[in-house]
């Protein structure tokens, strides 16, 4: 009875002083933090196979369109199932094409389909090009040229070649002989006959044979995860989607970039790039964006009816930060689930002068964002009101002087309750310069950025916490914006 009296007079005299146990202490926070996992949900198959049952991307050349025009950037054609279309500003896939396999012979082609001397139909196609007019002398001389034109065209892995008679336009012109470029294959089935007077003849197709689906584009700041496979990811984190008029990674990785973040995964972090053919004949590109990497285990989606998934590939976004989530950090013994220090893997806490333990590193699963490991601003020991400092330990390393990248993170300071976490607060700093702040008071896991520009051996530091209030933070990445 006198132990039971002991314990309410001390639990009031600790609510009087808004006393909390610190961290240090194993002590539940309160209890509007909580863990926050990773988005359970999965891809939306079902609304990407039915958005590419209705988008319609295929297109050639037109009768009133000049030859020789320069390819139209990526566009957007759907996102999460509205169909649209819209540019995509820094694609950069008529510099660095997908498909381009370097200079090609006439051998380095076969022949898909052949041609109608009477009447025929020009190729409607997904991935459309450009065009332009080659010699009328001969069929044969046409074609030598055509070889060339796709050659030089970035992206070209299919050219169809016909005459167009009855049209004003070519009738003006030095040659009725067309060559049209793609930056995907076609076959006849996919002729569609023209509108009267206009008559087409000897519409024949061609692919390229150096093309292979090994080649591909290599894109800034992502790597290569797995692909090409013919089964798409179906996997946790899931953003949305976007449909593209080609094939173009580097495409997909803007559009991951530009992506706003998820409140509980943050930003996008990884796509899943691939072509939905429909009976057979390609139909359009899609482009799924995840707050999550994943990998092939997740590729699982082989296509639904008549759509058939083909050329999938995983790209993960590359973060500069070793260590980000303070995975790497664990006990010792490896059993133990409660542990800190101010040194682990990859990271380095300091305190000024006066103060201990003001910036460590957890392992315990009920602090961090996702997993076990965490980052702690605030004397882990109560002991003193002093912020500390949380830096990676080693000079940032791979990063592109003069160019822009932007600091992620995820942040809670609510470990003490609504009036002891009101003075709680973090500077972001980059090499040594203030370039964020987090000043919230009582917050829960909330997903923040910084824009930061490289100048070469970069530091990062995040300088935060006043006991008893404490800043948590965890999943930092640092991205090329």
């Amino acid at each position: 009875m006198l132990f039971r009296r002991i314990l309410v007079l001390v639990a009031a005299l600790c609510a009087s002083a808004q006393y909390t146990l610190p961290p240090a202490s194993q002590a539940a926070q309160d209890s509007a933090s909580g863990t926050s996992d990773l988005p359970s949900n999965s891809t939306d198959t079902a609304s990407i196979v039915q958005t590419a049952q209705m988008v319609n991307q295929k297109s050639g050349a037109t009768d009133g369109t000049p030859p020789d025009l320069p390819q139209d950037p990526t566009q957007v054609t759907a996102v999460d199932g509205l169909i649209m279309v819209s540019n995509i500003s820094n694609s950069n896939s008529t510099d660095v094409p997908v498909h381009r396999a370097g200079k090609r012979a006439p051998s380095d082609y076969a022949l898909v389909f052949n041609g109608n001397n009477t009447y025929d139909a020009a190729v409607q196609g997904t991935a459309y090009l450009t065009y332009t007019l080659v010699s009328n002398a001969s069929y044969a001389e046409g074609l030598a040229e055509s070889f060339t034109f796709c050659d030089n065209t970035p992206g070209c892995v299919f050219f169809n070649l016909f005459y167009e008679f009855n049209n004003k336009y070519l009738d003006s012109q030095n040659s009725n002989l067309k060559c049209v470029a793609f930056g995907d294959f076609h076959s006849a089935a996919e002729k569609v006959a023209p509108i009267a007077p206009t008559v087409i003849q000897n519409s024949t197709g061609y692919a390229s044979l150096a093309q292979t689906s090994a080649d591909v584009q290599v894109v800034e700041g992502y790597e290569l995860v797995f692909g090409p496979i013919s089964a798409a990811n179906n996997a946790p984190g899931y953003m949305g989607f976007a449909f593209l008029s080609k094939y173009d990674p580097s495409a997909c990785a803007e559009l991951c970039n530009q992506r706003g973040p998820d409140a509980v995964g943050g930003a996008c972090k990884y796509f899943n790039i691939w072509r939905a053919l429909v009976d057979g004949c390609p139909t359009t590109y899609t482009c799924a964006m995840y707050s999550a990497p994943t990998n092939v285990s997740t590729a699982t989606n082989t296509g639904q009816g008549t759509l058939s998934v083909t050329l999938s590939r995983g790209y993960a976004r590359q973060s500069h930060i070793p260590d980000g989530d303070f995975e790497a950090y664990i006990c010792d013994p490896p059993q133990q689930t409660f542990c800190f220090a101010e040194k682990a893997p990859g990271w380095i806490g300091t305190s000024p002068t006066g103060g201990q333990f003001d910036a460590t590193i957890f392992h315990y699963a009920p602090y961090s964002h996702g997993g076990t490991g965490v980052g702690l601003l605030g004397c882990a020991f109560g002991s003193d009101p002093q912020p500390g400092t949380l830096t990676p330990a080693a000079p940032l390393s791979g990063l592109l002087p003069g160019r822009a990248y932007v600091v992620q993170f995820f942040h809670s300071s609510t470990y003490s309750g609504v009036q002891l976490e009101a003075p709680a607060f973090v500077n972001v700093l980059w090499n040594g310069a203030l370039v964020g702040s987090v000043n919230v008071g009582y917050s829960p896991w909330t997903f923040w950025e910084f824009p930061v520009t490289a100048v070469g051996n970069d530091t990062l530091q995040f300088t935060g916490g006043k006991a008893p209030a404490y800043d948590f933070i965890d999943d930092v990445y640092l991205f090329l914006a």
